[in-house]
């Protein structure tokens, strides 16, 4: 029989409806039986897309005497950390201060009925190894001491409670805010670059892309090349190895090795976005085609695989198919041979490396770019463009023949906070190239959002099958505030700038610490846990409150509302202090410091919308990261001021840098030499 996950929405929570485990969903009916049983809680975290979730799964969850003493000895609550984040980001620290260690999925803690952890781990095998214990004799274990050693839980779990407590920021007086953190962060992440392969840090290697965009901004506004050069040495790296979809476009969650060759195989929908738009403003700072490709080949693969039919954004890929990890994506030789013609095998296999030795587990190719095509175009004595023809048709060959293979399993929720990243990614993108078809299928997924997620003033989590639930989270609230900024942006709509007013004030009234400073994790009236995290510092996905307070910063500054600009000079202040002892960690919130200590250039045209086309067409043809653009047809578009005048006959300008505007401008060239010298 099904357990009690059969009724969830999360992919995850059901492929473990059918354990012989009797799991639960995180709430009160599991809680309460956690405590009229006096049991203790084991909590296992986890996504669909995670590899060694589903090994643990395989090994011990579906293993009927395993399960039988779980049964036994616990309440057995199962979460998906990407709707639970809240759940996930207390019980992560939890565990690294109970064990010193880094966290990871599947995170598996062991709790009082109150919720209050005592003992954890990540992955457990079934049997001893890798100097891990037993699944099963660890269980034993953990309810002996439970049973047996109550006091010193009840001890532990205060000094814990207190750790945690200390987490969260405190606020100090009399900051002066300067741009020190700016710059040392530059610094710091400057030195950890790769200067040969590209990349921050050694392996395993993870895009960073927030971290990255921040170096491209810095390097503008700085003049500092060498930097530029390491940002674009590593989109360059990434974009020819083998996190990179080299067939099908998009990017894998990381590399496992220093070189960008073999990823972890599962791509998730929050890297895309943000690299999207990040290859975006590479191909503006460098106009180098293979930046352009990129983006073509990533949006083209998030519109062909990750969008709904109702227009949302599907969350990830997994990356096993049939049981196997990366089965999907790699190759051998006579698979490659068997499919092209011999003189596209020549060019497709010196170009992706099948000459070579295997790169993937001593058996098959994963394929990288591994040489230039100039190059296999001189040892094959062809021309180029004869190479590039062959290439493309390769290219397309295995595309076809790999699409006949059993795909990876597919996380069909939607996710406000995720469809927020790819929203702003793809309207970026759409802006920079004038594509129309990414524009509209950004504009799908924001009115998908709008329509399903957004009810009655309150914003939802996550929706599947057409059930929407859960409080929306401080991610979910920012991340669609600054992908609306970017939507009106690519195009003004009135519904979007009163959406985006709407979540500035939730993200005032029911996350802000008015006393402090900064914004809750979860809103006021959020079910009470252990903790109400405050995160400062970016993760896989960029700091709530540095995305909170940029998007405010700027809304502030377009409406002129001083409610929005105090907030986010609030949250950068409480933040500060942290910034300078690790500012690498903080790249978002040292964005929101820039645009904080020198305000967002605000640009707004006013016009007839034919006359207003190729304004915006040359403005997004240049790297502009301090500045918002919008351009106004209507007669009235709720902006304060002169900015708000009706439509005449030509295109004027409004340039203005927090309270100080420019007269207005009526041509583009003139505006092109303001903004260089502003």
């Amino acid at each position: 029989m099904p357990n009690q996950l059969v009724h969830e929405t999360s992919p995850y929570l059901q492929q473990h409806a059918g354990n012989p485990v009797d799991w639960h969903p995180w709430g009160e009916e599991a809680l309460t039986l956690a405590r009229d049983q006096d049991k203790p809680i084991l909590l296992s975290v986890g996504y669909s897309a995670c590899h060694w979730c589903h090994v643990m799964a395989h090994e011990s969850f579906e293993d009927p005497q395993t399960a039988a003493t779980m049964n036994a000895l616990f309440v057995n609550i199962k979460v998906d950390r990407e709707e639970r984040p809240d759940l996930d980001q207390i019980y992560q620290t939890a565990h690294h201060l109970l064990t010193r260690r880094s966290g990871g999925w599947p995170l598996t803690m062991f709790l009082t009925p109150e919720q209050k952890p005592f003992f954890g781990g990540t992955y457990f095998p079934k049997t001893s190894r890798y100097g891990l214990p037993a699944f099963a004799d660890l269980l034993q274990k953990i309810a002996a001491v439970y049973r047996e050693k109550r006091g010193e839980i009840d001890r532990q779990n205060e000094s814990l409670l207190e750790f945690l407590a200390s987490t969260l920021p405190a606020r100090v007086d009399s900051v002066e805010l300067t741009r020190e953190p700016i710059a040392t962060a530059a610094r710091e992440l400057r030195s950890g670059f790769d200067e040969i392969h590209g990349g921050i840090g050694a392996a395993p290697k993870f895009p960073h892309p927030f971290e990255l965009a921040f170096c491209l901004r810095v390097s503008r506004s700085t003049g500092d090349t060498h930097l530029r050069d390491l940002v674009i040495l590593t989109l360059r790296k990434m974009a020819q190895g083998g996190i990179y979809d080299q067939l099908g476009g998009g990017f894998c969650r990381y590399s496992t090795d220093a070189y960008w060759l073999i990823p972890h195989f599962e791509k998730m929908l929050y890297d895309n976005g943000p690299l999207l738009r990040l290859y975006a403003d590479a191909w503006l700072v460098t106009g180098e085609p293979l930046f352009k490709r990129i983006c073509e080949e990533t949006a083209g693969w998030v519109m062909r695989e990750m969008q709904s039919p109702e227009g949302g954004y599907y969350s990830s890929l997994d990356a096993d198919s049939e049981h196997e990890e990366g089965k999907f994506y790699v190759w051998s030789r006579e698979q490659f041979a068997a499919l092209l013609t011999e003189d596209e095998y020549e060019v497709a296999a010196a170009y992706y490396g099948l000459d070579g030795a295997p790169n993937f587990e001593g058996h098959a190719w994963n394929p990288c770019v591994a040489q230039t095509l100039e190059s296999v175009a001189a040892a094959a004595g062809r021309n180029l463009p004869e190479c590039e023809a062959l290439l493309q048709s390769a290219r397309n060959r295995l595309f076809a023949a790999r699409e006949a293979r059993v795909h990876p399993g597919r996380d069909e929720k939607v996710l406000t906070s995720w469809n927020a990243l790819m929203i702003e990614g793809m309207a970026h993108a759409a802006r920079v190239f004038g594509r129309g078809d990414w524009h509209g299928s950004a504009r799908r997924a924001m009115d998908f959002v709008t329509v399903t997620m957004w009810r009655q003033g309150r914003l939802l989590a996550t929706c599947k099958d057409g059930r929407a639930h859960l409080n929306g989270y401080l991610d979910d609230h920012a991340f669609l505030l600054a992908a609306l900024l970017e939507m009106l942006q690519a195009e003004f709509a009135a519904g979007d700038l009163q959406l985006a007013t709407a979540l500035a004030d939730t993200l005032l009234e029911r996350f802000e610490d008015r006393v402090e400073g900064g914004f809750f994790f979860t809103s006021d009236d959020h079910e009470t846990l252990i903790l109400r995290p405050k995160p400062g510092a970016d993760n896989a996905t960029p700091s709530g409150n540095g995305i909170a307070a940029l998007a405010l910063t700027r809304l502030g500054h377009l409406l002129g509302e001083s409610r929005y600009l105090q907030a986010a000079d609030k949250a950068v202040r409480l933040f500060f202090p942290a910034m300078l002892g690790q500012p690498g960690g903080f790249s978002t919130l040292c964005t929101a410091l820039d645009e904080v200590l020198v305000p967002t250039r605000v640009i707004v045209l006013r016009g007839p919308r034919e006359a207003l086309r190729p304004w915006q067409q040359t403005l997004s043809s240049k790297y502009l990261p301090d500045a918002m653009t919008l351009a106004v047809d209507s007669a009235s578009c709720g902006l304060p001021g002169v900015r708000n005048k009706p439509v005449g006959a030509t295109v004027n300008a409004y340039l203005c840098r927090g309270v100080i505007c420019l007269a207005p401008i009526v041509d583009v060239q003139a505006l092109l030499a303001d903004l260089e010298t502003g």
